[in-house]
C-alpha cells in the first residue's frame, strides 16, 4: 500500500465513527452552516501574487514541521501578510490537524478558509461547512469521475467552492466539469513523494481557461513562483515553507512582499 492508500484506508473507518456519533442532522444546525462563504477563486483571479498559506504541523514525508504554534496566532499572522486564503489540514493521525484547528481560524479571520482532508464522503462536506470552510478539497487520485461529480455538486448546493488536485493528465480529464472551480496541480508525487514543478507546467496547458489554476507541493521560493506564472497559474499552495519558521505569518508576508 502506498501512503495514499494507507491514509484513505484509516479515513474510511474515522469517518464511519463520526457518522455514528454526529448526525448530518446536527451538523446542519451549526451557527457557520449558515454563514456566506468568500470566494478564493475570485480573489485569486484579482490578486497578483495568489498564495494560499497553509496550517500543518506534520506530514508523512516530513514528520514534525511545527507542534508549537497556535492556528489562531498562524491565522492572523496570515491575514496580515495579505494572503488570498488559508489551508487548514483537519487530519489528525498524519497531519496532526483536527477540525477544531479549521474553526479556531475561522474564530480568528474572514478570509477563505480551505478544509484540506481525504474527502470521499457528502458527510465530510457538511461537517466541512459546519465548522467553517468555504472551499473543500478533492483528491482525483481517490476518486472516480462519479464521485467527482457528486461530491463536487454536494459542495456547490451549500455554498463550498471546489478544490480539485491532480497528479496526471489521466486524472485531469476525469475531472474537467462545470461544479469545479479551482484545478490544483500538486507537484508532489503521492507515491515516491518526490516533487518537481515540472508536472504543473506539464498540465497547464491541458487545464480549461474556464478554470482557476494552483501549483501545489514544493513551491519555496518567490522563483517558483514567477516560473509557474506564465503558465496561467493564478494561485500557489505554501505551507512547509511558512510553518518551519518560528513565526509563519512574518514569513508570509516577507515572501509576498519579495514577489510585489
Amino acid at each position: 500500500m502506498n501512503i495514499l492508500e494507507k491514509i484513505f484506508a484509516d479515513k474510511k473507518k474515522e469517518v464511519a465513527l463520526k457518522q455514528s456519533l454526529i448526525p448530518i442532522s446536527q451538523l446542519e444546525q451549526s451557527v457557520l452552516f449558515k454563514r456566506e462563504s468568500p470566494s478564493l477563486s475570485s480573489k485569486l483571479k484579482n490578486s497578483n501574487t495568489g498564495i494560499i498559506a497553509e496550517h500543518k504541523r506534520r506530514s508523512p514525508s516530513k514528520s514534525i514541521i511545527n507542534h508549537d504554534l497556535n492556528v489562531e496566532q498562524v491565522a492572523t499572522g496570515y491575514k496580515e501578510a495579505g494572503v488570498c486564503g488559508m489551508s487548514v489540514l483537519t487530519d489528525g493521525k498524519y497531519f496532526g490537524g483536527s477540525l477544531d484547528d479549521l474553526l479556531l481560524a475561522r474564530a480568528a479571520v474572514d478570509i477563505p478558509l480551505l478544509r484540506k482532508e481525504f474527502i470521499f464522503d457528502p458527510y465530510q462536506i457538511i461537517e466541512a461547512k459546519a465548522y467553517g470552510a468555504d472551499v473543500i478539497l478533492l483528491i482525483a487520485a481517490i476518486l472516480d469521475k462519479q464521485q467527482i461529480k457528486s461530491l463536487s455538486e454536494t459542495a456547490k448546493s451549500i455554498g463550498l467552492e471546489v478544490l480539485l488536485e491532480v497528479h496526471n493528465n489521466e486524472e485531469l480529464q476525469k475531472s474537467i466539469m462545470p461544479s469545479i472551480d479551482l484545478l490544483g496541480v500538486n507537484n508532489r508525487n503521492l507515491k515516491t513523494f518526490d516533487v518537481s514543478l515540472q508536472t504543473s507546467k506539464s498540465l497547464a496547458e491541458l487545464i480549461p481557461d474556464d478554470f482557476v489554476k494552483v501549483s501545489e507541493s514544493g513551491i519555496s521560493s518567490t522563483e517558483a513562483i514567477k516560473e509557474l506564472q506564465p503558465f496561467g497559474f493564478k494561485g500557489f499552495l505554501i505551507g512547509e515553507n511558512f510553518m518551519k519558521t518560528d513565526h509563519p505569518g512574518a514569513s508570509a508576508k516577507s515572501f509576498i512582499s519579495q514577489l510585489q
